[in-house]
This record gives structure tokens, sequence and C-alpha cells, in this order.
């Protein structure tokens, strides 16, 4: 069992773990350098300040700052004793781990993790509690890592609504260099495109590029130094979507469409590989429906709603929004059998529906 907790750091996801813990009962101490976010952090309900409740050692700390700063926080809180078992969020591994052995910390009660959840925005104030619901929590253990120690940080995990997933660190470091890491370089290699668009362009931007340079408004300082500790991996990724988008850029050139018709296949074949609900592969044969909403209180309830009262399960939506608008569009996902029964209860409802 877990019962008490210490997490160092009061950031996104360190406030998000808190605020999970706490829903779950857990006692929870709070530290961080930032008085500031510190206060934030204790003022939103995430836990009190390291010290100020009862004494002796948690069942488990959370090491959440970033990459570079977790070997030092690890061993100061393994010399301070503030936890029996600890871990990390940092989302590189290998050179965290070799780092914090280098320093002595104690690697038997260290499990290094990373829980796949984030946010384009940083800071306490935009931590929520269900951060990491029904995404993966990668758990590195090392040779080293005592068995005990990694069913806690397993529990950790599950109280903050995560699966679990042991794996050596190097493969981790692999595995986000693919689906985390180069994604976000991708991305603001896009938007910084964007730098170049006169007020035409970006009056005509949709949900396709809105989409696509989400992540990009990450923060550069934090996101510079993931990219720099994941260096080798990220790098052969990039390597790859470059040789592939500069075979695409010299075939449009030359008019052969071969080579963007195989870009596009295997674009769409990749993505089909991304699992999706409940864990299986990606659902391609959705019906969807797209429902004119009103951008005004209680309208997306009223939707979902009606469609409960049609007996029709939503299986996924997207929120398509119109610039300078009153309204946007929510692209409804649904088994196509229930497609027409629902398409008829929202309009009988009033609903503007199109297919």
């Amino acid at each position: 069992m877990v019962e008490s907790a210490v997490v160092v750091g009061t950031g996104l996801i360190g406030t998000s773990i808190a605020l999970a813990l706490r829903q779950r009962g857990v006692d929870v101490a709070l530290s961080d350098r930032d008085p500031a976010a510190l206060r934030l952090a204790c003022d939103l309900g995430a836990g009190r300040r390291l010290g100020t409740g009862p004494a002796g050692p948690a069942d488990v700390a959370v090491i959440a700052v970033p990459p570079s700063a977790v070997p030092a926080a690890l061993r100061e809180a393994q010399e301070r004793g503030l936890a029996r078992v600890y871990t990390d969020v940092a989302s590189v591994k290998a050179s965290v781990v070799e780092r914090a052995a280098a320093l002595g910390c104690d690697l038997a009660g260290y499990v290094p993790g990373h829980p796949m959840g984030g946010r384009e925005r940083q800071g306490p104030g935009a931590a929520r509690a269900d951060l990491f619901l029904g995404r993966s929590w990668a758990l590195c253990p090392t040779a080293r890592t005592a068995p005990e120690a990694v069913k806690t940080v397993t529990v950790l995990a599950e109280l903050c609504g995560a699966d679990p997933l042991v794996v050596d660190e190097a493969a981790h470091d692999r595995a986000v260099a693919l689906v985390s890491h180069a994604p976000h370089a991708v991305s603001a290699a896009v938007a910084a495109r964007l730098l170049d668009g006169d007020t035409t362009a970006l009056a005509l931007a949709g949900q396709g590029v809105r989409d696509m340079t989400r992540i990009a408004g990450g923060d550069p300082r934090l996101w510079r130094e993931i990219l720099g500790h994941n260096a080798g991996p990220v790098a052969e990724v990039l390597e790859r979507v470059a040789a592939d988008l500069a075979a695409a850029a010299a075939a449009l050139r030359s008019g052969d469409p071969g080579p963007v018709d195989d870009l596009l296949e295997r674009g769409r074949a990749g993505h089909a590989r991304l699992p999706g609900k409940r864990g299986a592969a990606s659902t391609p044969d959705y019906a969807v429906l797209s429902v004119v909403v009103p951008d005004e209180p209680g309208a997306l309830g009223r939707l979902f709603a009606a469609a409960a009262e049609a007996g029709v399960n939503i299986e996924d939506v997207r929120i398509d929004h119109s610039p300078g608008l009153p309204l946007g569009v929510a692209q409804l996902s649904v088994a196509p059998r229930v497609q027409q029964t629902l398409a008829q209860a929202l309009t009988r409802g009033g609903w503007s529906v199109h297919r």
C-alpha cells in the first residue's frame, strides 16, 4: 500500500501526480525550490509543504524535476531519508540512471520511471488529477533495483490511473524517441514555418495544422534538455523523417507520384498501428457524424445527453473550432450500425447534423 508520498518538484507532472494521489487519500508532502510554485500547488490541494506533517520516511518519493537535475535531487532526497522507495518522471532514462549511479545514489530503492502524460502548458496551474488516466507509465528498474521497490512504484502508477509497463531503459529511450521526442521536433519544424505565413495563410489555418503544431507550444528550454539527453535515438528518427520528406519533395518537383503515394500509404498504415480504444488496434471503421455545436455553456452536455437518450454510445469525439464564429463542429465517432439512429435522433432534437 502507498499511504504517504513526497513529491519533489511542483511543476505540471509533479503536481498532477500529487493531485491524483490526494484523490485516493494518500498523504502528500510537497517540495520545490520555487516558493511561488510550491504555494500554488498547495493552494490547489495537491498536498502540504514538506516538513509540516508527520515525521518519518514516506512510502515513496517522486523526483519530478528536469532530467539533468534528477540525479542530484535523488541523492539529496535519499540522504535526507525522505522515503523508503524513490522514482522519477524524467522522459529519458539511460543518461539519468548512469549519472545517478556515478553520484552514488542507492539504486536498490530507486525505480526509474516515466509517466506518458503531459500537456503543452507547464507549471502547477496546468496540473490535472486525471492527467495519467489510461496512460502508460514506464518503469525501468535497473539490475540493482529491489523487487519490492518495483511493486511500490507500480501501485503509485495505478493510484494515478495509469497502466504501468516494465521496460528496459535503453528500449525506453528508443521508444520515446519515436513516439514522443522526434514528433515534438517535427511539430516544431512545421510550426516554425508559420513564421513565414502572411495574414491570409494564417486566416486559412484549419484544424489540421492546429493539431499538428499543438505540442510545439511546449517549453523550449525543457524540450532542449530532453532532446539533448536522448540525442542519438532522436537523431536517427529525424534523419529517416527528413529522408522521407526529401524524397517526397524531389518527387513533387519531378512530377513523379510514386514516392508521394508511398509515403502517404505508409503514413496511413503507421497511424493504424497506434493502439486505440481499450488498447486494441486503431479502428478506422467508425462512422463519423458532424454536428454543429453553438459556443455556449451546456451545449456539449446537451449533445451527449441526446446521444444517451437515443441509446447510442459515442466511441470518440473531436471538436473542430470555427475561428471568428460562435460555433464549432463536434465530430462524433460511433459504431456504423447506430449511425442512422443517432443522426435521426439528433435531427429531431434540432441539431444540425452532417455526414
